[in-house]
């Protein structure tokens, strides 16, 4: 059970901008945000940031999602295991590659780049943070200092929200939760206190 309520959007009307945007990228408004609300200056931060690192920079859409992905696996977020997984549909992943993200070093669905960036993400994102300088040089063979930035900001963002829904026991929403079932049930997703 969440513990915080969520707002209603409608009673968000100054918010209403930032909630469309989101809407109209994601399909839904995700209950995260509702719950910042009660917070409407967190919330209009977060949701400038939010929208900084995920929907401008060098680096694709579809690669941020899956090293947000790996990343909230490796802080063992469920709530954002769901969405990222959802996101990275909607940025033009295949479904086997969202299933295969958590296999990353073996599949050969995925590229050396994207296996350097999901190792990182999935380094920076244990306790305690886990990456060396090997992984830094590692990165550096496929990514400039400024993608760099972009896959730590994506870490970083979701270590925030990571640990948000995680205490807040969120509740997720239907659309990210049936793809979170269908996409994840192999690897051993489970909805867990959301």
């Amino acid at each position: 059970m969440t513990q915080i309520s969520k707002k209603e959007q409608q009673e968000l009307p100054a918010l209403a901008p930032l909630l469309d945007m989101v809407e109209a990228g994601m399909g839904f408004v995700p209950n995260s945000m509702l719950t910042m609300a009660h917070w409407p200056e967190l919330l209009g931060a977060f949701g400038g940031l939010g929208a900084t690192i995920l929907q401008t920079g060098d680096i694709e859409p579809e690669l941020k999602q899956l090293i947000a992905l790996v990343s909230s696996r490796a802080s063992g977020c469920n709530y954002c295991q769901a969405h990222t997984s959802h996101s990275a549909h909607r940025a033009g992943a295949a479904e086997a590659k969202i299933a295969a993200a958590f296999e990353f070093e073996q599949s050969p669905l995925f590229s050396d780049r994207e296996r350097v960036a999901l190792r990182f993400g999935w380094h920076a994102a244990m306790q305690p943070n886990a990456t060396e300088p090997s992984d830094f040089a590692a990165l550096k063979q496929f990514f400039s200092e400024r993608e760099v930035v972009e896959i730590v900001a994506v870490v970083s963002l979701f270590g925030f929200l990571n640990r948000w829904n995680d205490t807040m026991a969120t509740e997720l929403e239907p659309q990210a939760a049936e793809f979170g079932n269908r996409a994840l049930a192999e690897s051993g997703w489970n909805r867990g206190k959301h």
